[in-house]
């Protein structure tokens, strides 16, 4: 099925469902400068204007094992109505890439001090790996981060959903499963058994009816497209939808995690 009609055959799927959904476009994996990966440009002002000029309902900021740039993203995005998900993209022990996503913000920066304590520590060299900037809301660096945040963390990708979705409240995702490099098909080869999320993320829609004809537990997840944008125009325009029971932090959580 390609990206189009499988677009479409969600949203008559959630029709059916939820007839008094509301539709969000979104964008639910951006990184900010707080990443050493992501672009100087990529501060909460100009992530927040790119979001209103592409016209997306609700994004995340989801920097590499940490939350430390949302609240001033957060902020920001009240002034333009659009609606931001508090997140990171946690890298596990087995160097597997997950989207975790929160209700509140509470709820992340609570969750980035407990990761925190997890990440193995490496002192960042800003000349190879670059910036790591805590921003606020305007736009100005408040500090920045000594440890390289790329690097692992000790928790296991069989407990990440248990300590996400059960001690803060909010959802695991694997990150671009379709990608060759730090994915959970990509560095374990297989879907755990035991797994438990219910929904994943592709980089290329049009990769999916593969990836489930090869890993059948797929058929029973959602699926979302994100950019994993590092530089402003990659941000996705408001092309990817979702239908949501109510338009706020917890009515996508329990989208994605299959509870509507």
């Amino acid at each position: 099925m390609n990206r189009d009609a499988h677009a479409v055959q969600e949203q008559k799927n959630l029709s059916e469902r939820c007839s008094d959904c509301v539709t969000l476009s979104y964008d639910l994996h951006i990184h900010s400068c707080l990443s050493p990966c992501g672009d100087d440009d990529m501060t909460p002002g100009n992530i927040v204007g790119m979001t209103a000029i592409k016209g997306l309902d609700v994004i995340a900021v989801t920097d590499h094992n940490s939350c430390r740039n949302c609240p001033a993203v957060m902020k920001l995005a009240e002034q333009y109505g659009i609606l931001v998900i508090p997140g990171m993209e946690l890298t596990t022990a087995e160097e597997v890439h997950a989207v975790c996503l929160f209700p509140e913000l509470s709820a992340a920066l609570e969750f980035d001090r407990f990761v925190y304590e997890k990440l193995i520590k490496f002192p960042n060299r800003e000349d190879i790996f670059g910036k790591q900037q805590i921003m606020n809301e305007e736009d100005i660096c408040i500090g920045t981060e000594p440890n390289l945040l790329i690097n692992s963390t000790t928790l296991s990708f069989d407990e990440l959903w248990d300590i996400v979705a059960g001690q803060y409240g909010g959802v695991m995702i694997p990150a671009h499963i379709d990608k060759n490099a730090n994915s959970l098909l990509s560095n374990l080869g297989f879907v755990p058994p035991e797994s438990q999320f219910r929904t994943v993320e592709l980089h290329d829609m049009t990769k999916l009816s593969k990836l489930q004809q090869n890993n059948p537990y797929l058929f029973q997840c959602r699926t979302i497209c994100d950019s994993d944008a590092h530089y402003l125009e990659h941000i996705h325009e408001a092309e990817y939808t979702m239908a949501v029971k109510e338009r706020s932090a917890a009515g996508v959580i329990a989208y994605l995690r299959g509870e509507l």
